[in-house]
């Protein structure tokens, strides 16, 4: 059985043909955030995202308080996210902060916008 079976009676080919050239269009585009999403779907991933664009730059130990996880386990996210170029990193002496690539700051922010923050968080 052809899995592309349809019962469609007239396909409209030009919606079909801009669908195909939006898609090339696009591809790239589509491409990292599909690749942004898969990173970021993991939650303390998505957390580290979520508080370096609340706050700015975080150091790894800033990230492990917290969060309450290892620096290792941390350091394992943040390696992940930096190596996508996700995250950028500034040494400062013997610190290092880690904060959004520029071209990353709209897709983390459209990410992000539906994210609701609870009243108490806000008055603090």
């Amino acid at each position: 059985m052809d899995k592309r079976t349809c019962i469609r009676i007239d396909a409209n080919t030009k919606q079909l043909e801009n669908c195909k050239s939006y898609l090339n269009h696009f591809d790239s585009a589509l491409s990292q955030l599909s690749n942004t999403l898969s990173l970021v779907g993991n939650e303390v991933r998505l957390k580290i995202i979520f508080l370096i664009q609340k706050e700015g730059p975080l150091c790894v130990c800033d990230l492990s308080d917290i969060l309450g996880v290892s620096v290792s386990a941390i350091s394992q996210h943040l390696r992940k996210l930096k190596d996508k170029n996700i995250l950028k990193t500034q040494r400062v002496a013997q610190l290092i902060n880690y904060s959004i690539s520029a071209e990353y700051v709209p897709i983390i922010s459209m990410i992000l916008s539906n994210v609701a923050i609870p009243k108490e968080a806000l008055s603090k």
